[in-house]
């Protein structure tokens, strides 16, 4: 007779947790045919050693599942760190801080909202390129040195300024950071997601790939249709968004 209790019913739902985050995880980051080789692996290491019991081949897989973990935190070193970086963002606990908190949030209008969106609309109907991060809880500090410290107040002006064509700092991504404009001209890390349109480009696989290393959120204005788009948590959230819609969106998450 198979003992089977609540303990074991919560060790399989943490595993299977367990499992689909990293699965959502590589395939965000276009690494899902990893995952499942990883899983095929070791799926054949549990029926060969446990359950088989052959035991040349169950001390070969032994001795590679040793050695593979190793080369897989080397290999996905960067998966594994936007890993803990979400896990231990202050979002996630957003619930218990509200529980446990004293004071209570005032939702003011913020005036820096408007000055982003005056730009964006702009740049849209000029047919401006632009990448526009809003940093959240995790730092992109790393982000930032890549590019040009500005350190000044939002200004819609100043970000047409910016990514005007012939400006030396169009190219790259501004970084807002607490309602100022920290840096601009910043290289950003590249989605390789195979399953976006061919239609994005560079600067679309670029919002993609910073969205998918951290709780950022990504502005896209479009060169070429001149669309306005949003991306957060490796995927396009909203896309060809109007003035409205994007005030609405960036009043939820600044």
């Amino acid at each position: 007779m198979i003992d089977f209790g609540i303990k074991d019913a919560i060790d399989i739902l943490c595993v299977a947790f367990l499992l689909y985050y990293f699965y959502k995880l590589m395939k965000d980051s276009g690494s899902l045919n990893t995952f499942y080789g990883i899983l095929v692996f070791f799926v054949l290491w549990i029926v060969v050693s446990p359950i088989l019991e052959m035991k040349l081949m169950g001390t070969i897989f032994d001795k590679l599942v040793s050695v593979g973990v190793l080369a897989l935190i080397i290999l996905f070193q960067e998966d594994i760190r936007r890993f803990f970086l979400t896990l231990g963002s202050n979002n996630r606990f957003g619930a218990i801080r509200k529980i446990f908190s004293k004071k209570k949030i005032k939702e003011e209008e913020n005036p820096a909202i408007m000055q982003i969106v005056r730009a964006c609309d702009f740049m849209s109907k000029n047919h401006t390129g632009a990448l526009i991060i809003i940093e959240r809880n995790m730092s992109l500090n790393d982000i930032v040195n890549t590019g040009e410290p500005i350190d000044a107040n939002i200004n819609a002006q100043l970000i047409k300024n910016i990514f005007f064509k012939n400006s030396p700092l169009h190219d790259g991504a501004m970084i807002i950071r607490n309602n100022r404009i920290c840096a601009a001209a910043c290289i950003l890390p590249v989605s390789h997601n195979t399953d976006i349109s061919k239609d994005y480009g560079l600067r679309h696989r670029a919002a993609l790939g910073i969205t998918q290393q951290s709780d950022a959120v990504s502005i896209v204005v479009s060169e070429e249709t001149s669309h306005i788009t949003i991306a957060r948590r490796g995927k396009f959230v909203q896309q060809n968004v109007s003035q409205e819609e994007l005030e609405s969106y960036l009043t939820t998450v600044m």
